[in-house]
Order: C-alpha cells, then structure tokens, then sequence
C-alpha cells in the first residue's frame, strides 16, 4: 500500500486553507495546520475537529504547528496565504522547503478592484514563489479556481482544477490530492501557465458577483 505524504498547510487558519484540511483528511491523509501564531492554528484545529467528529471522520489525523515547524516537518507544503503575505511567508520557511513540493494556491487579488485581472510583474504569484525558492523547491501551482465554501461543505465539488509546474512528477503528486479532494485535477502545463489560473479567478468572482454564486471552472471533452 502506498504511503499517503504528510501535508502542511501554511496559512491553514483561512477558509481556504481549513476547506482543504478537511478534504484531505477524510481522504485518509495527516495534516498540519500551520499559521505565523502557533495559536491560531490550534484554535482552527479544535474548530476543525469538531466538524471532523460530526462526520464522523477521524480526526487524530489533523495537528497544529507554527508554519516553520510545519513545514518542515511534512513532506508536502501547501501556501493558502493571500498574495499580500506570500512573500514575508515564504522567506519564513525557505530553509524548510529545500527539496519538497510546495503547492502554491495565491492568486495576485488587489483590493479593491478584486474582479479585476492584476497578474504580478513576474507573470503569476506561482512564478513569483519559483524565482524566490529556486529551483530546489517544485513549486506547483493548484486550486485556485475553488470556491473554499465548497471545500468546506463535504458535498461533491462540480468543478475541475488546472496543476502548473515545471516538475512532471510533482505534477502529478498534486492530481492525487485534488482528486483526494472529489475533484479533477489537469497537468495544464509549466509554472507559466499559472497565470491563466490566477487570472481566472477575477473572471469568476465577476461572475459570482453576478449571479450571486459560487462558480467553478469544468474542462469539457475530456
């Protein structure tokens, strides 16, 4: 039987961030709720559980660090910070990172005009992490079309998630976790590509401005 990756989650206190822990969790994976203040994560953590225990998921699997002790501790690090943060969070935990797969799920938003495309001078907040990690973290860049209401929810998830980055295995290391997640996962391409991801989500928040929403992206034909 192949051994499930231990994850961490940086920034895990957000919706986001908590959606996925609780997606991976029932999956049958160990998470780690990490955050800048080790007590926020265990406030989240004791939040989390409660939800686990009423679904009855076992929730030994999920624990609460401060993001350095996290991330260097699993095997697999997710960022679910806003982009404000990304930078001051990576320089963080660049030591922990040398040598694992770091999910990036940032998109560039600029408040106020958040349904508006504003892609960073780098091309993509994927980018942004690659060229400040260097090449000894596989950054892959993922779930950034994913309304984190729907995340949370444990209903079944209509909508599919676009994985970019230059590594093919660390690729394909994240299609498994969004398909743990109920959802399609794609190999869209090199870390580039991200930038169509992350530009997507300003078209959609447009969109669910619109029609009062929570919308998704779904590749058809495939």
């Amino acid at each position: 039987m192949e051994t499930k990756p231990l994850l961490a989650i940086l920034g895990g206190t957000g919706d986001l961030g908590s959606g996925l822990a609780l997606r991976w969790i029932t999956a049958g994976y160990r998470v780690i709720i990490g955050s800048r203040e080790h007590q926020k994560a265990t406030t989240t953590c004791s939040e989390l559980c409660s939800i686990l225990a009423e679904r009855d998921v076992d929730a030994s699997l999920l624990s609460d660090m401060d993001n350095a002790s996290a991330a260097a501790a699993a095997d697999i690090v997710v960022l679910t910070v806003p982009f404000s943060h990304q930078q001051s969070t990576l320089a963080e935990v660049k030591e922990q990172l040398a040598g694992k797969i770091l999910i990036d799920v940032t998109v560039p938003l600029m408040p106020p005009k958040v349904g508006t495309v504003q892609l960073p001078s780098a091309g993509s907040a994927a980018q942004t992490a690659q060229n400040f990690l260097g090449d000894s973290v596989r950054v892959v860049s993922a779930f950034q079309n994913v309304a984190a209401d729907h995340l949370k929810s444990g209903n079944d998830i209509d909508c599919d998630v676009l994985i970019c980055g230059n590594d093919p295995e660390a690729r394909a290391a994240v299609v498994k976790l969004v398909e743990a997640c109920g959802t399609r996962g794609f190999q869209a391409g090199p870390i580039q590509n991200a930038a169509a991801a992350e530009a997507l989500t300003s078209v959609l928040i447009t969109i669910n401005r619109q029609f009062k929403c929570h919308s998704g992206i779904r590749l058809t034909g495939v």
